[in-house]
């Protein structure tokens, strides 16, 4: 496996893959983690990690970033960050995910052009009501906001409603991208 040598000695494998993700309740992250236990199964070295200024997209043979939508808006920091990368994440495999909760493919599309970037391979899952996780207020909020959209407002629980075989078939795809 080819190695890169960073300023410090240390080596980066140019074969691992990268699932970097954005998430406010974690949601999100439990995506990524599943992407990453499924990549692992078919053999890929994965880094996951919260996406951040201080990764080096360029070590890794593929990347697939992970992003929640909140209020409409996928977070405006990783968008900046995205474009500040797009040549890089342009010459190697790369896939987008966009979380929320009705699933809306505008909002990935949107942010992808905001950022400049052409993924590969892109997937929108829906996410989580996690009641359980948010503040008093917060809680109400999103409660009218799931009651205007249908969804379940009982706060005494959580709701999963991610397509769990769509989140596989979506890793195994990437993968096929990757190998």
């Amino acid at each position: 496996m080819p190695v890169r040598r960073d300023q410090d000695g240390a080596g980066s494998d140019l074969s691992a893959v990268l699932v970097a993700y954005s998430s406010i309740e974690g949601h999100t992250a439990r995506i990524a983690q599943r992407i990453a236990e499924v990549l692992r199964s078919a053999g890929h070295r994965v880094d996951l990690l919260p996406a951040g200024p201080y990764l080096a997209w360029s070590d890794y043979a593929g990347v697939i970033v992970g992003a929640s939508v909140h209020y409409g808006h996928h977070p405006a920091r990783l968008c900046s960050q995205l474009h500040a990368c797009r040549n890089e994440l342009a010459n190697r495999p790369s896939a987008f995910f966009s979380v929320s909760l009705g699933a809306k493919e505008h909002y990935a599309k949107k942010f992808l052009r905001r950022a400049g970037w052409r993924p590969q391979l892109t997937a929108v899952f829906r996410g989580a009501l996690q009641y359980s996780r948010y503040g008093p207020i917060k809680r109400r909020v999103v409660q009218a906001f799931a009651a205007v959209g249908g969804h379940d407002t009982d706060t005494s629980r959580d709701y999963d409603y991610t397509d769990w075989k769509a989140v596989d078939s979506f890793a195994t795809a990437f993968s096929a991208l990757v190998t």
